[in-house]
């Protein structure tokens, strides 16, 4: 930084007292820049001071987001973007600031049930999942009843060709008959925020004695996409105004 060791040589040569050694200079990307030098000739740049946040506010619902932005409690003046980082968490972000800094005001995590993909649950763990982890849906509500109507504890693999396996269900009060445990299936977890739409995606669903039943993912991650789109729909929806006027810009 040739600039510097002219600015603090010209310093010395004048007879500038140690206390007054403050120097201004514009550094090589035009950025204006601010050093004190001390008694020993040691130059320290004096950083700018700024207003940022300490700590961003944390929230759960993308409700709260929106709430906190409309009611202009703070940076009445100032442009925002709201990034959408995955499915279950967004931020709120200042623009780039002059030290190259960005302030980070709000970050929304989704609040969202826990189920064991790709594990065997017994029967009555995995109704239970199924109804409380999962948007009702007809394959939701096919795979419950297969599952509560297990007569057997050994799930046969006969005609099993990797796809489907044959299971022996109730369907009488003295019957019961042989059925295709159905594959694949559409199941809509609950895997983002509640405010939008759970997006449907396949599952292959397996079962085995005792009996129990397993779900594994089948789209690849897709479904993550489409849980992004959603999330960014519907704050474009409730931030029409300040999209508008400029104030907020959406980054998905």
């Amino acid at each position: 930084m040739s600039f510097l060791k002219d600015a603090i040589k010209y310093l010395f040569e004048s007879g500038i007292q140690p206390g007054d050694r403050v120097v201004e200079v514009v550094d090589n990307d035009n950025k204006d820049r601010m050093f004190f030098v001390d008694d020993s000739g040691a130059a320290r740049e004096v950083q700018p001071t700024n207003n940022r946040a300490k700590y961003e506010l944390e929230l759960n619902t993308l409700t709260g987001l929106v709430n906190y932005i409309k009611s202009d409690l703070e940076r009445k003046s100032n442009k925002f973007f709201l990034h959408v980082i995955n499915e279950g968490k967004v931020a709120l972000h200042g623009l780039l600031e002059s030290d190259g800094g960005r302030e980070l005001l709000a970050v929304v995590n989704a609040i969202v049930p826990r189920f064991s993909y790709e594990y065997f649950h017994d029967a009555e763990e995995l109704i239970i999942a199924l109804q409380s982890n999962f948007v009702q849906t007809e394959d939701r509500d096919l795979l419950l009843k297969v599952i509560g109507n297990v007569k057997e504890e050994n799930v046969r693999n006969t005609g099993d060709n990797g796809f489907s396996q044959a299971v022996t269900i109730k369907t009488g009060v003295a019957s019961a008959d042989d059925v295709i445990v159905p594959n694949p299936v559409e199941l809509a977890p609950y895997r983002t925020f509640l405010e939008v739409n759970q997006p449907a995606s396949d599952f292959i669903f397996r079962m085995k004695d005792g009996p129990r039943g397993a779900i594994f993912e089948a789209d690849g991650g897709v479904w993550r996409n489409e849980a992004i789109a959603n999330v960014r729909d519907y704050l474009a929806t409730a931030l029409k105004t300040e999209i508008e006027n400029g104030r907020i810009t959406i980054i998905a």
